[in-house]
């Protein structure tokens, strides 16, 4: 049941998803540390006094079991870092949502094959038209494509990848229930068919503008790559890059006039260091012509390993599956470290996660 303790500890007031998940790490199981003393509580970096008291009185308040029944009966789609359907790469990231609310018919998806496509609610015919080339060439070549579904350049990188037949996430500052705008309504039905809407946010929830940079970290967190279109000088679109910069994602640019408004974010962003798309082709190999394969059968070169991730596939060996904490334990490594090798190396089809945050090797 630790999910319902991942429910409960997002609730108390001061806790954020970056103290959560280093409360997390530093115990190991929520549950544990909802059943700790406070004064080791006390010891995690970032709990100052205020917040530590609203532990202690929500902790007497508050039955998490309980409160997972209640939100539950409103709210009965959801994920929690306890469950092995929550994305690894999201989860890599310093501030993963305890709680993602999901809506739709792609449950889950290959990791290795996401990219984020965003941009202005205000393109340029240019941008537009590639936006949809991009969209579609990754599509048809089997990548999910992320976006915001915004107007502009995320609705149009939904549209290009649903008319492929291809798999669209659509990630939210609203509740999963919401349409905003409103005139996405018919997009956002065809993304339901074959695709997913994703939000921290509760069913529900309406748009606040507050919401929108938090909903684009996840956007960020949830792509291997993030693909920038078009987006002036102050835009969410580059906060999105920017975050996947921070998060240590690739960052693409598509370039654009000096005349035009809209491509001044993405010339900043490739003066900056984002790489430049100048093409269809080059975009694709620069992504590395990712293979259409299974990776439960693909076999992985362990030349391919960097040495920390073969010290950490010793350490987990071909027997039972071992705990992220053990494996710490072995490899002597910060757990930030740890878990940043885990998930390349889950991505490389080395090591499968499996419930209770256990590793098992597969090659």
């Amino acid at each position: 049941m630790e999910r319902a303790y991942w429910l409960a500890w997002s609730t108390i007031y001061g806790i954020g998803s970056v103290l959560l998940k280093r409360i997390y790490l530093g115990f190991g199981s929520l549950e544990a540390a909802w059943k700790a003393p406070i004064e080791e509580l006390a010891e995690i970096e970032g709990l100052g006094k205020q917040v530590c008291e609203a532990i202690q009185r929500d902790r007497l308040s508050l039955d998490p079991k309980q409160l997972l029944t209640d939100h539950l009966s409103k709210n009965p789609d959801f994920w929690t870092p306890a469950d092995p359907e929550y994305p690894k790469l999201l989860w890599e990231i310093p501030d993963p949502p305890p709680i993602l609310y999901y809506r739709g018919n792609l449950k889950s998806w290959s990791e290795r094959y996401t990219v984020g496509i965003v941009g202005t609610r205000s393109p340029t015919a240019y941008g537009r038209r590639w936006t949809k080339k991009i969209a579609q060439a990754l599509a048809e070549r089997g990548f999910t494509i992320i976006s915001g579904l915004a107007d502009g350049v995320d609705a149009e990188a939904h549209q290009g990848c649903l008319s492929m037949q291809g798999q669209t996430i659509a990630v939210v500052g609203t509740g999963v229930d919401r349409v905003y705008p409103a005139r996405n309504q018919t997009l956002y039905q065809k993304i339901l068919e074959t695709g997913s809407i994703l939000s921290e946010y509760p069913q529900g929830t309406p748009p606040d503008r507050a919401h929108f940079p938090k909903r684009n970290r996840i956007i960020a967190g949830l792509c291997r790559a993030t693909i920038v279109i078009e987006a002036p000088e102050r835009s969410g679109a580059l906060i999105t890059a920017h975050q996947a910069n921070d998060y240590n994602r690739d960052v693409f640019a598509l370039p654009g006039s000096l005349d035009v408004e809209q491509a001044k974010g993405c010339l900043n962003l490739i003066d900056k260091g984002a790489q430049i798309i100048l093409g269809i082709d080059e975009l694709l190999e620069a992504l590395g012509m990712l293979p259409q394969l299974d990776p439960a059968i693909e076999p992985v070169q362990l030349a391919l390993l960097d040495p920390i991730q073969q010290k950490i596939l010793e350490a987990i060996g071909f027997d039972e599956a071992v705990s992220f904490d053990r494996i710490i334990e072995q490899v002597n490594l910060p757990s930030g470290e740890v878990s940043g090798a885990l998930l390349q190396m889950e991505l490389l089809g080395a090591i499968a996660q499996v419930p209770g945050m256990r590793y098992q090797r597969l090659t």
